[in-house]
């Protein structure tokens, strides 16, 4: 029998620790994106952890610029950066106000508002699909430049809430080096995902892109 999911909004707490505890920590939960045209409710399946100015694979590597400055802010806000000049990717900022870092949302369970969803991505094959990969997740959510520094863990009037959910068994959770990061971040182990869960990504080590000549 599945638990019912604990829906008790997060507490900014829960973000205020280091992001390799906050990333594992964050299976189970229960993301809810509220639109106008109805909520849609994402079971989170698969993350990955960036350490900001200690990670060569973070944005905030190099330090603070206009582009990933919620990083540095206060833990539980939203972090959207676009990539490829076609896609949105989701985070969630954790760890102490001034110290950047964040878990990168990679896939998930759509679990409420299904419908809607689809009528983002038509392209999936099957409601598994709808948010397998961050850009497909951020798609199915409607989540683009401007839900960057929403805070995941107000308690009215937000478009995006964090729930506390049904936290994944420890034993239940797999490790293994982030996707397509390259250099020297692409040896740490710091993607999270559920085991046997059909909704999470697959693994795709960095191809580096060929200039066109």
């Amino acid at each position: 029998m599945i638990a019912t999911p604990d829906r008790t909004p997060l507490p900014r707490e829960f973000f205020d620790r280091p992001v390799l505890e906050v990333a594992p920590d964050l299976l189970g939960r229960v993301l809810v994106r509220t639109t106008p045209d109805g909520p849609i409710a994402l079971r989170l399946t698969e993350v990955e952890a960036y350490d900001g100015q200690n990670d060569p694979g973070s944005h905030a590597y190099r330090g603070r610029t206009p582009r990933n400055a919620v990083m540095f802010g206060p833990p539980g806000h939203v972090y959207v950066y676009f990539t490829y000049g076609m896609w949105h990717c989701m985070n969630l900022v954790c760890g102490p106000e001034g110290r950047a870092g964040a878990v990168l949302l990679r896939a998930g369970e759509i679990v409420e508002g299904a419908e809607l969803a689809r009528t983002r991505r038509l392209s999936a094959r099957n409601d598994k699909e709808l948010a397998k990969g961050p850009a497909r997740l951020a798609t199915a959510l409607d989540v683009d430049r401007a839900q960057d520094g929403v805070d995941a863990c107000a308690t009215a009037d937000t478009p995006l809430r964090m729930l506390t959910g049904t936290p994944i068994p420890s034993d239940q959770v797999r490790n293994g080096p982030r996707t397509g990061v390259s250099g020297e971040g692409a040896v740490h182990p710091w993607r999270f995902w559920v085991a046997d869960d059909p909704t999470v990504s697959p693994y795709r080590a960095h191809v580096p892109r060929r200039r066109r000549t």
